[in-house]
């Protein structure tokens, strides 16, 4: 029993590898054929696929909060200076009857 777990050790494959799997896939291969074909099991490329599919997910949802702080920032900027022009109209039309 001991030297079945040994030869059954976890292999790691690196970002890149997963990534052309994943290219593959993309392309119209199907995952059976790729699976055979690097002999990897179907199950782990349905893994990579749904933890790539979380990520873009987390990306996504992080680029629409830094939108929403932007436009609250922008918001923001656009009432200060709303305020300011009114204050430099209020402040022409006193200057202006003075004369």
């Amino acid at each position: 029993m001991q030297s079945k777990r040994q030869s059954l050790k976890r292999r790691k494959y690196d970002a890149d590898f997963k990534a052309e799997v994943l290219k593959m896939i993309t392309n119209g291969q199907s995952v059976a054929y790729v699976s055979q074909a690097l002999g990897i099991s179907e199950a782990l490329i349905y893994k990579w696929k749904q933890r790539t599919k979380g990520e873009e997910k987390q990306l996504l949802l992080g680029q629409i909060s830094d939108t929403l702080l932007e436009n609250q920032r922008l918001q923001q900027r656009v009432r200060q200076l709303e305020v300011e022009r009114d204050i430099l109209k209020k402040a022409l039309s006193i200057f202006s009857q003075q004369t």
